[in-house]
Order: C-alpha cells, then sequence, then structure tokens
C-alpha cells in the first residue's frame, strides 16, 4: 500500500477534482473533507470517492461553483437550497449558518436540501464542537439499504453524527454512524482492497448473505427494525420537513433520488454554566475511561477516540491508501492531466 502525507493527498485531491469540474473553493472544501476521513482511518468515505464525484459532476447530478441560497428562515430554523452543490459546500454552509443561530438562539437548526453526497458527517460535527458547541449532523439520500422484511433497496444508509466538546485541549467526543450494517464506502473499499466482506453486511439479489463486495444488491439496517425503522426517521426529518423527500417518491417512481442534509448546533450555555457542563462532561469520560476492559481490549475508549488518535499517526506517518484506490487515481489523473504525486507515481 502506498504511503502519503495528508497535505500532498489534499493538495492532488484538490487538482483532480478542479481538473474535473470542480470549482476552486469548492474543491477545496471537497479535498479537506475526504482528507479528513482518510486521516482518521475512515478510508471508505475518503479519497476513493473522487472518481465518483468526478462522474456524478459530468452527469449532472452534482453542480459545482454557486452558493446555497437560504430558502426561507424562522427564528433559529434555516433551510438551505444547495442547487445540487458538493456535500461539503452545503453542509459548511449549514454548519455556519447553525452555529450563528445557536450563538443567538441557544439552538441552531440548519436543513441543507438539494446537496449531493456529504462524506462523513463526524467532520461537521467535530467542526461545530470545534466552536464549543454540540453538534448533531444527518444526511438522507436514496434507496441502498433493505427495509427489514421486505426484499431489495427501500431505504438508504442515512447516517448520524453527535460530538460533544470537551474543552480546547482535548479532542471532542465524536460518533459517527450508519443506519446500515455498514456504510456504503467500506463495500467500495473492499473492491478496491480485492477483499471479501462479513456475512450481515450485505445480500445479494437473490436475497442471500454475500461476502463478495461484487454481489452486493442491498446493504442490511444495523440491529434490524431498529436500523430501518431509524434511517425511515432521519429521511422524515432531514427530507420531508426540508421539502425535498427523497425516498417516497423513489419508491412510488416519481423521481430518481437526491441528497439532503441537516445540521443542529447547540449551545451548551443556553442550558446553564459552560463549567459545568465541561466539569461533568469530563467526569463521564473519566468513569467511562476507568471502566474495566473485558478480555482482548487494552482499554475503553469514547467514540471517536480511536479515529483522533489514528488521525495523530497518520499525520505524522502518511496515509496508507488501498491499491485500487492509489491505482484509480493515478487514471483518473492521466485522463485529466494532473500531476501525480512522487509517493503515487
Amino acid at each position: 500500500m502506498p504511503t502519503i502525507q495528508a497535505d500532498v493527498l489534499r493538495s492532488f485531491a484538490k487538482d483532480l477534482l478542479t481538473a474535473g469540474g470542480f470549482s476552486t473553493k469548492d474543491a477545496a472544501q471537497t479535498a479537506d473533507l475526504l482528507v479528513w476521513a482518510n486521516l482518521r482511518g475512515v478510508d471508505s468515505h475518503g479519497v476513493l470517492r473522487i472518481p465518483r464525484y468526478i462522474e456524478m459532476i459530468e452527469q449532472g447530478i452534482m453542480t459545482s461553483g454557486g452558493t446555497p441560497e437560504t430558502m426561507c428562515e424562522f427564528g433559529a430554523v434555516t433551510v438551505l437550497d444547495g442547487g445540487k452543490c458538493p456535500g461539503a459546500v452545503g453542509m459548511n454552509a449549514a454548519v455556519e449558518k447553525a452555529a450563528d443561530s445557536a450563538v443567538k438562539f441557544g439552538l441552531g437548526w440548519c436543513a441543507a436540501r438539494n446537496i449531493s453526497h456529504a462524506g462523513a458527517v463526524g467532520y461537521f460535527t467535530s467542526a461545530l464542537a470545534a466552536k464549543g458547541l454540540v453538534g448533531i449532523a444527518m444526511t438522507a439520500s436514496k434507496p441502498l439499504m433493505s427495509y427489514v422484511g421486505a426484499k431489495g433497496e427501500a431505504l438508504s444508509t442515512n447516517p448520524l453524527s453527535i460530538a460533544i466538546p470537551t474543552g480546547p485541549d482535548s479532542d471532542p467526543i465524536v460518533l459517527d454512524m450508519s443506519t446500515a450494517s455498514v456504510a456504503l464506502g467500506k463495500i467500495m473499499a473492499a473492491k478496491d482492497a480485492g477483499r471479501d466482506i462479513p456475512e450481515g453486511w450485505a445480500i445479494d439479489a437473490d436475497g442471500n448473505p454475500a461476502t463478495d463486495p461484487n454481489k452486493v444488491a442491498a446493504l442490511l439496517p444495523m440491529a434490524g427494525a431498529k436500523g430501518s425503522g431509524l434511517s425511515l426517521m432521519i429521511e422524515m426529518l432531514t427530507s420531508v420537513l426540508a421539502g425535498n423527500a427523497v425516498i417516497g417518491p423513489v419508491l412510488t417512481g416519481l423521481k430518481k433520488g437526491g441528497f439532503n442534509g441537516l445540521v443542529l448546533a447547540v449551545n451548551p450555555e443556553a442550558f446553564g454554566e459552560r463549567e459545568a457542563f465541561q466539569t461533568e462532561v469530563t467526569r463521564l469520560a473519566g468513569a467511562i475511561h476507568a471502566l474495566d476492559p473485558a478480555a482482548g481490549n487494552a482499554a475503553v475508549l469514547l467514540p471517536g477516540e480511536r479515529s483522533a488518535q489514528t488521525g495523530r499517526t497518520r499525520s505524522a506517518a502518511g496515509i496508507p491508501l488501498a491499491a485500487g484506490t492509489a491505482k484509480r487515481l493515478v487514471e483518473k489523473a492521466s485522463q485529466l492531466e494532473v500531476s501525480v504525486p512522487d509517493s503515487l507515481a
């Protein structure tokens, strides 16, 4: 597996995206989001997505160069329309608007409808936590996952992230999860790495368990009915409530798909003294760390803690890329006449 430094990969990603039809500003935001995921070990949401993002530009599924438009505001609630902008652009705009509202009202709710794939949503909640705010983010898209008790694709893998600030010198506590048993990107990563996937991740066209990533027809929801129920409610909150329903129109043949996002920012000061909140966050985190590890575990970790440590390691040693990912990026660079970093060439 080739290894590449984060700043080099970020620059290469930006160049590829720009050559592929992104505006310079949109390419920079998207590259930062993707490399953030690679740094944290979430390679399924990293630069392996670049060829598909460029393809989305070519197909008109994604449009770059515009500015998300404010459709309506009602107190702490804002609805933005991204005009099919890159997911990073739409969600970053939602983060800023939600944060501004949280300062004014204690809470900011910003819907970012009509955007594109938004990648690792923990990126956006971490940005809010860095501002001292509790961050919540969700995204919704077309059917990719089965609904419990039904055949085929019915719901999306709608992710949910919650980030809790822990203080200016500490990593936030970040939950970032898919409502599927696994994110679709991990199927893509398995294809790139040439490895099988575990049983329980997906089914084939006949509804049987799939272990070959090339035969996956639909992902399975996490925890059965709990996963499909949560995904359904995220579609309600993120798409239906924002006036851009996806799943219902797709299942009834009215349209092919779409992407929406939702960002909530909560100001701890709206609930009392910030210092008291931070004290109890620290106390709870310490109590979890102090639990006796079960057999086979060296330590008890908080959500996002392993990813944060991976980020520090990869920042110093470089980011390893699956051979398949590196090959596809180099091929795309050749097509677009983009210079390839020495570490990949």
